[in-house]
């Protein structure tokens, strides 16, 4: 087996190949406040540096903003550097217990919402901050005016954007005038979707963040029996299948950095443990052959 550190560019920085999604430390059935910070210092252990939040990481008693708070604590509490760390966060969603979440894309909401999570999260601008995701009922492009005068009046750092397709990646680069930072799709062994949009990123050097890398929420308990041939690699490798299906993902293009979630600090080290796994060129034709269940 063949063991090596896989880093990515991410502007003038470098971040670990995988990152920690933290929403489920958050939500309704989190983990308690004790074992959630364990969690993140487990994958700042582990090399992780790039760590995915919201303001709509929360539950409707904890209002907008519970994972926010969490993370930047745990990044206070930790004992270790975090100079080269990356905390993103994102706007526009809101949450609401067992319903769809409120969509809001408004400039306006946006720019309020970004300088409220600045507020919980502290310093003087947010390192990332993505807008959630588009807002049927307003343009996307009226949308993308709010990150840009963010970044123009030095409020982020960094602009990104998720649940984009490709179309709505070239208009926020116009707008933006090309300072779309990162791009954060679903993407997965059973969902192989927005391969166009992954290569726009590849091409253009933007770090391409995998949000449900693992098959969503719940989707991670079944994943084995879903792919017999994700199950078969991990156990001649005497390994998680967790660790092979993001080595699998690491391996689809130069700037994928996929963000699973974890409720545990021993599920934040083997998701990170697959930032140092090269999958041999046989395993991952035989991946690519294994589609799942669905055939998707």
């Amino acid at each position: 087996m063949t063991l090596t550190r896989i880093t990515r560019p991410f502007g003038d920085v470098r971040i670990g190949a995988v990152g920690l999604g933290t929403q489920n430390l958050s939500v309704a059935g989190r983990p308690d406040r004790e074992t959630s910070i364990a969690t993140i210092h487990a994958a700042l252990d582990s090399g992780v540096t790039l760590f995915d939040s919201s303001d709509a990481y929360t539950t409707e008693e904890d209002g907008q903003g519970h994972n926010e708070l969490l993370v930047a604590e745990a990044l206070r509490s930790y004992g270790g550097d975090t100079s080269q760390v990356i905390l993103s966060t994102k706007g526009g969603l809101i949450y609401r217990d067992g319903g769809a979440w409120i969509r809001n894309g408004t400039p306006s909401y946006l720019k309020e919402a970004a300088m409220a999570s600045l507020k919980r999260i502290g310093g003087d601008a947010l390192e990332l901050y993505h807008f959630h995701k588009p807002d049927p009922g307003h343009d996307f492009g009226d949308s993308m005016t709010a990150l840009r005068d963010l970044l123009d009046d030095g409020i982020i750092k960094r602009a990104g954007i998720s649940n984009v397709d490709i179309d709505q990646i070239l208009l926020a680069q116009e707008i933006l005038g090309g300072r779309v930072s990162s791009i954060e799709n679903h993407f997965s062994l059973g969902q192989r979707v927005q391969r166009a949009e992954m290569k726009y990123a590849a091409e253009h050097g933007i770090p391409y963040l995998l949000w449900g890398p693992l098959g969503g929420l719940g989707g991670a308990a079944g994943l084995a029996d879903r792919h017999p041939t994700l199950r078969a690699i991990a156990a001649e490798r005497g390994i998680s299948v967790y660790q092979v299906a993001l080595a699998w993902e690491i391996h689809q293009s130069p700037t994928v950095v996929p963000i699973p979630g974890a409720v545990t600090p021993q599920q934040a080290r083997d998701s990170a443990s697959a930032a140092s796994l090269v999958l041999e060129p046989e395993e991952i034709a035989r991946l690519d052959a294994d589609t799942g269940p669905n055939g998707d």
